[in-house]
């Protein structure tokens, strides 16, 4: 059971961290408010929690111009998706 705990990451013990990478895993990217819309939170918490992601290097960001308006695009990086299958795999295992 310790070997299988190990593998769960702490980064993602909040749904709406675990909702952002679960978002980012199956798209290239994914803009700010698309996000917000998705995971239903403020602008607020949800930029705390990308902050959080990007600090542990799981996730990076964009920033463009859109008709004058600036857009955030957020994309996991390689060791995010690493650290997240991980993290779901162990879950997995505690399931069974």
């Amino acid at each position: 059971m310790k070997e299988i705990l190990k593998d769960l990451d702490k980064a993602f013990e909040n749904k709406i961290r675990l909702g952002i990478m679960s978002a980012l895993v199956v798209n290239e990217y994914l803009d700010f408010n698309t996000l917000k819309e998705l995971l239903e939170v403020t602008d607020g918490n949800l930029a705390s929690h990308l902050k959080s992601l990007e600090n542990s290097g799981y996730i990076n960001f964009r920033k463009e111009f859109l008709d004058r308006k600036p857009n955030t695009k957020y994309s996991a990086t390689h060791e995010g998706i690493l650290a997240f299958t991980k993290h779901i795999k162990a879950i997995e295992q505690l399931l069974k």
